[in-house]
C-alpha cells in the first residue's frame, strides 16, 4: 500500500523539486508469479528469480500448504516450513490451502475492523493519502509535499488511528488501508481475503503483469478482480510462487 511520508513536516522533502508531475504509481511489495511447467522447482531460489522469472526479489513464505500433504508431495513445494499451518513460498495450486488463507484473512480483517470502528468513533471520514499525493504531484510548486503530508496527518480520524497504534502496537491499524476501512466491514474483509492470495501484483504465464494503476481503492479493487479472475482460469496443477520485491 501507499508509502505515507513521516508525520513530522520537517522530514518531508519535495521529490519533484517543482518539476512536472509524474503518475502516482501503486506500491508493489509482494508479487505472485505463475511458474511455467518447464521450469524445475530447483531453479526457484531467491538467487535465481531474476534469471528465471525476470523478477528482482526474494521468496516469501506467504502461502499455506494443505495439511494433508503426503511425503512425496512435499518435494513439489517451494521453501516449505514446519508448523500448522505450514507456510511456504509456493507450489502447485492444488497443494496450497488457498481457501483457508482467504477465510483466515477475512476473519482477521473483521476483527481489525471492529477495533478500527471503536478507535475512530466520533470522527469524520478522512481523505486517504493518495488524494493528497495526487494533488501534490499535479502542482508541486503550489502544493508542496510537506503541506500535503501535514494535511493528511492533521485529520482527526488519522490521529485516532495513530493513538490506537500507540497503545496497541501488537495490533496496529494500517493507515495505508484507511480507504478500505472506511468502505465498511464486509468490503474490508473481502479486500483482505482477496489480497491474501494475489498480493500486490500478479505475473501471468505469458509474462503479463497485473497490478493496480495506483494505490487508490478503486484501482486496487480493479486489480483484485482481474487477478482473482485469472487465477480462476488456471489448472489446479499450476505452480504459484510469492516474491517479496
Amino acid at each position: 500500500m501507499a508509502a505515507i511520508p513521516n508525520p513530522n513536516p520537517g522530514n518531508a522533502t519535495n521529490a519533484n523539486n517543482g518539476n512536472a508531475a509524474t503518475a502516482v504509481a501503486a506500491t508493489i511489495r509482494t508479487m505472485v508469479v505463475c511458474v511455467a511447467d518447464e521450469l524445475p522447482s530447483e531453479a526457484l531460489s531467491s538467487r535465481q528469480l531474476d534469471r528465471h522469472l525476470g523478477v528482482h526479489g526474494s521468496l516469501q513464505a506467504r502461502f499455506w500448504a494443505k495439511g494433508t500433504l503426503h511425503l512425496w508431495q512435499r518435494r513439489s513445494m517451494i521453501d516449505l516450513r514446519k508448523g500448522r499451518p505450514a507456510y511456504c513460498a509456493g507450489g502447485p495450486a492444488r497443494l496450497l490451502d488457498l481457501t483457508g488463507m482467504r477465510h483466515a484473512a477475512g476473519m482477521g480483517a473483521g476483527i481489525r475492523h471492529q477495533w478500527w470502528q471503536r478507535a475512530v468513533h466520533g470522527t469524520k471520514p478522512a481523505n486517504p493519502w493518495p488524494v493528497y499525493e495526487a494533488r501534490h504531484l499535479a502542482d508541486p510548486a503550489k502544493y508542496p509535499l510537506d503541506k500535503a503530508s501535514a494535511d493528511f496527518w492533521n485529520q482527526p480520524r488519522v490521529n485516532a488511528m495513530r493513538m490506537h497504534n500507540a497503545l496497541y502496537s501488537g495490533a496496529p491499524l494500517a493507515l495505508a488501508e484507511l480507504e478500505m476501512y472506511q468502505a465498511g466491514q464486509m468490503a474490508y474483509q473481502h479486500y483482505s481475503a482477496s489480497t491474501a492470495i494475489v498480493g500486490d501484483a500478479l505475473l501471468t504465464l505469458d509474462g503479463n503483469q497485473l497490478a493496480p494503476a495506483s494505490d487508490t481503492m478503486a484501482h486496487r479493487v480493479t486489480f483484485l478482480e482481474q487477478a482473482n479472475r485469472y487465477l480462476g482460469t488456471l489448472d489446479d496443477a499450476q505452480r504459484l510462487v510469492a516474491v517479496t520485491l
